[in-house]
């Protein structure tokens, strides 16, 4: 049984939140020196594909305005291809597409739930 796309949208946003946390005071030198911050930023985006993946086809169709597919494709690129991961395309998420994100999903999450 699939779980309501509120579970792994909430999901998404605590791993944004996470990410956001994470990076908060770093800038691009700092990220790509620091193994720890790394691992945990790349393992929140792995989570954050495999979330999105879960939410069924009608479900993403209703908000076209996030490119989904891309957001999978970059779970399944962080996994299979961990040797070949490009930090500083990592970092270019970080800073220009977790903010816009989060106030996407922020977005979402108030309209499923109602609010």
């Amino acid at each position: 049984m699939k779980k309501d796309p509120v579970i792994y949208l909430e999901h998404i946003s605590a791993c944004i939140s996470r990410i956001r946390i994470y990076t908060q005071d770093i800038d691009e030198n700092s990220f790509l020196q620091n193994n720890l911050i790394q691992d945990a930023v790349i393992r929140n985006l792995e989570i954050i594909g495999e979330a999105t993946k879960k939410l069924n086809e009608n479900f993403r169709a209703k908000y076209p305005e996030i490119e989904w597919k891309k957001i999978a494709g970059m779970r399944d690129k962080l996994i299979h291809d961990y040797i070949g991961v490009d930090l500083w395309a990592v970092w270019g998420v970080v800073e220009n597409i977790i903010p816009i994100f989060d106030s996407q999903i922020e977005k979402i999450l108030l309209t499923e739930k109602g609010h």
